[in-house]
């Protein structure tokens, strides 16, 4: 999607560590008109698929999930959780995911109330790295029994290894923007060719 990576361009900034900061219009501050946008495309790839539920992980996900829901019919839009807290009741599902960003491992949470096996399930999320958020959200719909219709992706980082283990599993990825390389001496991102 030319519209995200020129946002990139613009607004991102390449750090150490392999770390693409994109908080001016996609994780902190959101722009809006580029989450519909977003939406748009992802309503397009993923035309025809019975999807009636939308699955992301808090926080930086969720904006994104919302707006994306909104071009599904307005489908419910459920997210793991990272803690847990007196609000939540009943029986969990839960699952551990290690941040790349953060550099920890979470326990995460969905209640079992809000995914069935009658649901099919799209997984949206920011940023794909090594996937271990993506595969944390798989395992939680896959306890549920519930069918994986496909993970939509903001940003994949095409140089580590998440995208591809998630396409050798055989689950549907589309990625709206992914990045062959980053510089973080000179700031330069390359984007593959999609």
């Amino acid at each position: 999607m030319k519209y995200l990576e020129e946002k990139i361009r613009q607004f991102g900034v390449v750090k150490p560590g392999n770390v693409l900061k994109v908080d001016a219009f996609l994780n902190h501050q959101m722009d809006i008109d580029l989450f519909n946008k977003m939406g748009e495309e992802f309503a397009r790839l993923f035309e025809g698929r019975p999807i009636n539920k939308i699955l992301t992980i808090e926080a930086s996900g969720i904006g994104i999930a919302c707006v994306v829901a909104q071009h599904f019919g307005n489908v419910p839009v459920v997210f793991a959780k990272k803690a847990k807290s007196i609000n939540l009741d009943g029986e969990m599902y839960s699952t551990q995911i290690r941040s790349f960003t953060h550099q920890r491992v979470y326990d995460v949470i969905v209640a079992k109330k809000f995914l069935s096996p009658d649901d099919h399930i799209l997984i949206i999320d920011d940023f794909l790295a090594n996937g271990c958020a993506v595969d944390g959200l798989i395992d939680l719909i896959q306890s549920a029994g519930a069918t994986i219709e496909g993970v939509g992706i903001a940003v994949e980082k095409g140089f580590q290894e998440g995208g591809k283990r998630i396409r050798e599993r055989g689950i549907r990825l589309e990625s709206l923007a992914i990045v062959e390389s980053m510089n973080d001496e000179t700031g330069e991102v390359v984007f593959r060719e999609q």
